[in-house]
């Protein structure tokens, strides 16, 4: 069982499924929505995925259209996106977990985009789009 929870605490949630393939993302929304050179994201599966506290302040903001972005309303953590298209999968912020994982990430998408100042040193494969990935 994963636990996570926004900074402020208010939100507070519980993970019983595998983590998928972790993946830094670094469009240019997901560099604005983090304030960082990119979001970590792994694919998680709705069913195993549950509010223990605060699911009330969670606030879901439509970025673009058919995709959101849900944070915690009092402190501004992000806590997941989800698309409208993919109703069973949420992309877990794997920043906002609390228990220690062992699954390192995987690659980089929206590489073409990352930050001018960004350096990539870790020698993970990057793809231009999430679809070119091949483990989405």
């Amino acid at each position: 069982m994963l636990q996570g929870s926004c900074l402020c605490g208010l939100v507070q949630y519980e993970y019983s499924g595998e983590l998928g393939p972790i993946a830094m993302c670094h469009c240019s929304q997901c560099r604005r929505a983090q304030g960082s050179a990119y979001a970590t994201n792994s694919p998680i599966r709705v069913s195993h995925f549950r509010f223990v506290t605060g699911q009330e302040v969670v606030k879901e903001f439509e970025s673009t259209p058919g995709k959101k972005r849900a944070f915690c309303r009092e402190c501004g953590s992000p806590i997941y996106s989800r698309l409208d298209s993919k109703p069973d999968t949420l992309r877990l912020r794997i920043g906002s977990l609390i228990t220690p994982i062992d699954v390192k990430p995987s690659y980089h998408i929206y590489a073409n985009s990352a930050g001018e100042w960004y350096e990539f040193t870790d020698g993970l494969p990057r793809y231009a789009e999430l679809e070119d990935s091949p483990l989405v």
